[in-house]
């Protein structure tokens, strides 16, 4: 599948996009995110408080407890304002 990273989240990670394959046990937003923290510094930094972080699968907003099994695409992004 293929990550997205957006704003602080991708100047933490310090790339935007990557392809990866989790582990067979990582199976929503939120085991996911975990997954990735514990894949080295940069990435520790950028989802050390996942809370804040929001996450699209294949474009649509998701809650962190979403399976991510047929995920194309997955972004990472941190909370927006508008105005």
């Amino acid at each position: 599948m293929r990550l997205l990273y957006f704003a602080w989240v991708r100047e933490r990670v310090g790339k935007t996009d990557e392809d990866i394959s989790p582990p067979a046990d990582v199976r929503t937003v939120a085991e996911l995110m975990e997954w990735l923290a514990g894949r080295g510094e940069e990435y520790a930094y950028a989802f050390e408080n996942r809370k804040v972080i929001r996450a699209a699968i294949d474009r649509n907003h998701v809650r962190p407890d979403t399976a991510i099994a047929g995920a194309r695409e997955i972004a990472f992004f941190p909370p927006m304002t508008g105005g």
